[in-house]
């Protein structure tokens, strides 16, 4: 096991929150440097974490690393790039349109596809512009672009100020209307990224279904962009020394399952196989040790340490059992485990004699499947992504056909293929069922984020793309968002991991939600090892890693926390799901 291999000048590092993007990056420029080349590190993340690894502050400038000869990170700052996208589109406009439109465009430019590709212009200076890196023998970068936003960036219409009111959609695009400058740079950008001769695209992700099933997707979409100079890492992939350790024969076992079910199109990449680390992954040491796995010691004796817990779900599944009715969502970045939190707590209010609406967005749905008709009083919905999409698809296009061109209608149709516009109609099939929390209780899985609440409340934007015209807008409608701010009948569970990316994100998410007026009821930190009982050596070194990050969320972030162990026991069907509120 070593990190992959980087021949190319440049790599790019993408994936899942939480897969281990950022510490293979730092580890792979730190092995490049220390064999004698000039790394430069840059990472577009929001919620990046690149300073806490390299063990310095960072800013928008290439920072040398001590301790590291010949290495140098920054870090773009997306969050200020796409506030100085959002003011040049807004600016000219106020004093012009009344305050509610202008409120509906500042939400319309505030959501993650936006965020994105400001981040995408700032990195493409540094990509596409040989003299912004002529210094350094490579450039290394963590967290890559999507294929939905270089697909964008490839699209001819993108380039012909095609921004109208009159789309009808939830277009995250308006920065491209400003970027017709940099169009010769964008091109030479995505010329680079698919030249194999330059440039890597790194894969990573975990031996576990859903992270590899978002690899696969990932590796999909750049293929189909001619990008096709791609490469695997599995990353913290533990094998069990031989032991009786229910839990570390477990999560041997499910990695064993996971990888014997690799995707085909994964499969036939070249593979690197990262071993799990307990310690964590901050500071050049440890960056070290992944490049010289072989050189770690194995803990002998290592007990877990003894510091106090968060309490478990049960507690406050009883405080919302009382209550009778309402609303329970779960939100979070993917793999964080929000369908099976959902489907835990679904089922304990069956168990406790509430009919219960368990609505889930899980392409999979093997959790659904699994309890569906199993309880009494439990009713298992699928909301379909896909089947919501083309609805919402077709009807935007509907509208919006008669003012458009060929040119125009293919710039819309591939704006429609955006994550937001499937969280807007994901978000319009959860206004269907939220209704029936007066009665009983409806969990719902993969919630809205705050930014969509934010666009679809904006008045332009919610008479646009919900209501459309005042006497058509069902009761229902009318009351969700009044219900989703309403802290009495909607609880939102933020759902992490206790690691660092995981918390940070989750972290933005909280701040994203309070702007739309929702304060979280919980938080809940899922997979604990230290919580787990495991007496493995290996990972009780683990569960020391995780105190900080629990403590964060228990003490700074969270009103209201609990705790979730790694369990032994998969958390599938209703015996698996009960052992997720046991405790």
């Amino acid at each position: 096991m070593s990190l992959p291999a980087t021949s190319t000048r440049f790599v790019f590092f993408t994936g899942k929150g939480g897969v281990g993007k950022t510490s293979l990056s730092c580890a792979t420029g730190l092995a490049l440097a220390e064999a004698g080349q000039q790394v430069l590190i840059v990472s577009t993340d929001p919620a990046s974490n690149l300073d806490e690894v390299l063990g310095v502050g960072l800013g928008q400038v290439p920072t040398p690393i001590p301790g590291a000869s010949g290495l140098y990170a920054l870090n773009i700052d997306p969050e200020a790039a796409a506030h100085a996208y959002r003011e040049r589109m807004v600016a000219p406009y106020r004093g012009v349109l009344p305050a509610a439109a202008i409120a509906s465009m500042e939400e319309q430019f505030s959501g993650a596809c936006t965020v994105e590709i400001a981040a995408f212009d700032e990195f493409s200076k540094l990509l596409g512009d040989p003299s912004a890196t002529a210094g350094f023998d490579h450039v290394i970068f963590d967290t890559a672009p999507t294929g939905h936003t270089l697909r964008l960036l490839t699209l001819p219409s993108a380039w012909d100020q095609f921004i109208s009111s009159s789309t009808g959609g939830a277009s995250c695009l308006g920065p491209l209307a400003g970027l017709d400058k940099q169009k010769a740079l964008y091109a030479a950008t995505v010329a680079r990224l698919a030249n194999a001769e330059e440039t890597t695209v790194v894969l990573v992700a975990r031996a576990d279904t859903a992270s590899l099933r978002e690899a696969e997707r990932t590796r999909a979409e750049l293929a189909e962009l001619g990008i096709r100079n791609q490469s695997l890492v599995i990353n913290g992939l533990f094998i069990d020394t031989p032991s009786d350790d229910p839990i570390a024969h477990a999560l041997t076992q499910r990695s064993s399952q996971a990888l014997a079910q690799l995707p085909a199109g994964l499969a036939q990449l070249p593979q690197t196989q990262m071993p799990f680390l307990p310690r964590g992954t901050v500071g050049l040491e440890a960056l070290r040790e992944m490049n010289h796995p072989e050189t770690v010691a194995v803990p002998v004796g290592h007990d877990m340490p003894n510091t106090p817990l968060p309490p478990g779900l049960r507690g406050l599944v009883e405080d919302i059992s009382a209550t009778g009715h309402g609303v329970v969502m779960t939100m979070g970045k993917g793999g964080v485990g929000k369908t099976t939190v959902a489907a835990a707590v679904a089922v304990a209010l069956a168990q406790r004699g509430h009919p219960v609406v368990l609505s889930t967005t899980d392409p999979a749905a093997h959790i659904a499947a699994t309890i569906d008709g199993a309880l009494p009083g439990l009713t298992v919905t699928r909301i379909d992504p896909a089947q919501e999409v083309q609805q919402y698809t077709a009807d935007v296009l509907a509208k919006a056909a008669p003012q458009l061109d060929a040119r125009g209608r293919a710039m819309l149709e591939e704006d429609l293929r955006s994550p937001c516009t499937e969280e807007i109609a994901v978000f319009r099939a959860f206004a269907r069922t939220v209704d029936e929390g007066r009665n009983g209780f409806v969990v719902l899985d993969t919630a809205p984020t705050g930014h969509t609440i934010l666009l679809l409340d904006a008045a332009e934007a919610y008479h646009r793309e919900v209501m459309r015209t005042q006497g058509d807008m069902p009761e229902a409608v009318r009351q969700l968002l009044p219900r989703l701010r309403d802290p009495d009948y909607t609880r939102v569970f933020i759902v992490t991991l206790p690691e660092a990316t995981p918390v940070h994100e989750a972290e933005r998410l909280s701040q994203d939600l309070a702007r739309a007026g929702i304060q979280p009821h919980a938080w809940v930190i899922n997979q604990s090892l230290l919580a787990s009982g495991t007496q493995h050596p290996v990972l009780c070194q683990r569960g020391g890693y995780e105190v900080p990050f629990i403590r964060r969320v228990a003490d700074a972030l969270a009103t209201r926390c609990a705790l979730v162990p790694w369990q032994a026991q998969a958390p599938v069907g209703v015996a698996g799901l009960e052992q997720v509120v046991a405790r």
